[in-house]
């Protein structure tokens, strides 16, 4: 019986300690007051760049099918 009397001090003060160190932690999390994030807005920009990257691979494309013409023997 005393085992169990000792064991439920030990769980109580452990509860204790466990309490008080997350209540600390909750508190002060509730007192931190953030700033509303701005609403997201595009300037275009990566619209702009994924035009460039598309032209550049058609650029790339076309480059690798007239090279071969280029240095075939045959004449047009």
């Amino acid at each position: 019986m005393a085992f169990l009397r000792d064991s439920c001090g030990i769980l109580v003060i452990y509860n204790t300690l466990i309490f008080a160190i997350f209540s600390h932690a909750i508190l002060q999390a509730q007192s931190l007051s953030l700033a509303p994030l701005p609403a997201p807005s595009s300037d275009g920009t990566s619209i702009d760049q994924g035009i460039a990257y598309v032209l550049m691979l058609v650029a790339l494309v076309l480059t690798y099918l007239i090279h071969p013409l280029d240095a075939s023997s045959y004449q047009f």
